[in-house]
């Protein structure tokens, strides 16, 4: 499978807007370059925008076949977040939770057919930390709390929240799913960077949760199907890392295309007229390039392994997790060089380059992506075991 980085058509239309007509993957990126600010401002992307992805996949992109999904091979439905995160990072990190539905596959089938009952277009959104404490009942679990961090939140079909694992969970800890009527959102989310994402807190007060409405997250799956073979915390891994690829990509674009016409106020040569410039923006982009190839030639290899019927390895997983977390320090140290070598212009809250150096360093900063990722995956590398509680 190729996977080109050239220049996305869509996203030039996306930028001079978007036209009447039926839904397409080309439309609403056109849209959402009209509307991304506006996203930025009310801190979330709201619903109606979440039923164009569902329009066009993205929310049944890991929904089982056999509930209605059209599964795509983990590479692809990436590409297809990478370019959403091109136009709007907030839109691309809320849309990669469509990837999300892989954890649901742990649950008993009944649990599943009951979710997809009324179709496959399913919005899971989860505010998984800190776990909170969940006595068992006869049923269940009483689940009590405050979360954080439920990225999409306002625009899910259904609600995660974080509980402990038991003995029977191996120490991976559960999650208890609600609908969203049995959920507060409480609206704190300020920070410098993904604003759009809606990373709201979840409350939820004395609620009992039946067992059948949890599972381990990363837990064995009832679903016999390819995806669901894939290494599940990596996928989770790499859908982040890959929003952030989409942010560098957006950052090099501008500064290739201003930097042929930009003077300094001071009179001094453009841009591009700089050799410090044109070298920043050459080595910027083979770095970016460079983590980009590792991260999909690593992929379509375990994807491949997977299709073929065997099982991926520890190997495999640690690859996997460590082009991850590769990709996001990477994208991110492109947009901090490119604020580096642009002068006094990115100083400006308002520069296109201080919203998109903000929105790269969310990626990197992830539990999933940072600096003890590679400590994990070159333990495992080595043949020890890995560093960092469910690397795998």
């Amino acid at each position: 499978m190729v996977h080109t980085d050239e220049k996305h058509p869509e996203v030039a239309a996306a930028m001079s807007g978007s036209g009447g007509g039926a839904v397409t993957f080309e439309s609403v990126l056109a849209e959402l370059a009209e509307r991304r600010a506006r996203f930025q401002q009310q801190r979330h992307v709201p619903a109606d925008f979440i039923a164009l992805l569902k329009q066009v996949g993205i929310y049944r992109s890991a929904t089982p076949a056999r509930f209605g999904g059209e599964p795509l091979p983990p590479a692809e439905f990436l590409d297809r977040i990478e370019r959403i995160s091109v136009v709007d990072g907030s839109t691309g990190w809320v849309a990669s939770f469509g990837s999300a539905l892989i954890y649901l596959a742990a649950l008993p089938l009944e649990t599943q057919a009951e979710l997809y009952r009324a179709g496959p277009d399913l919005v899971f959104a989860g505010g998984l930390f800190p776990v909170q404490p969940a006595p068992p009942t006869e049923r269940g679990f009483r689940v009590d709390g405050r979360w954080k961090f439920a990225s999409g939140c306002v625009g899910a079909d259904i609600l995660g929240v974080g509980i402990p694992g038991d003995a029977s969970t191996g120490g991976k800890p559960r999650t208890a799913l609600l609908h969203p009527d049995q959920v507060e959102i409480v609206r704190e989310w300020d920070v410098v960077g993904m604003r759009g994402t809606g990373s709201f807190d979840l409350v939820v007060r004395d609620l009992e949760v039946p067992r059948e409405w949890t599972f381990i997250r990363g837990g064995r799956p009832t679903v016999d199907e390819p995806l669901y073979r894939y290494p599940t915390i990596a996928y989770a891994a790499q859908v982040l890392a890959v929003v952030g690829a989409g942010v560098a990509r957006a950052a090099l674009d501008h500064a290739e295309r201003v930097g042929a016409g930009y003077a300094g106020v001071t009179g001094a040569p453009k841009s591009a007229d700089r050799a410090y410039y044109r070298t920043g923006v050459a080595e910027a982009e083979a770095a970016l390039r460079s983590a980009r190839a590792w991260f999909y030639e690593i992929s379509d290899e375990v994807w491949a392994t997977v299709l073929a019927g065997d099982e991926a390895t520890h190997e495999h997983n640690a690859h996997l997790r460590l082009a991850a977390a590769h990709l996001a320090r990477t994208a991110s140290q492109v947009v901090d060089r490119l604020v580096e070598i642009s002068g006094t212009a990115p100083i400006h809250t308002a520069h296109p380059l201080r919203a998109l150096q903000g929105d790269a360093l969310v990626p990197k900063q992830h539990a999933f992506l940072g600096p003890a990722m590679f400590d994990a995956a070159g333990a495992v590398l080595m043949g020890l075991p890995a560093t960092t509680p469910g690397f795998r």
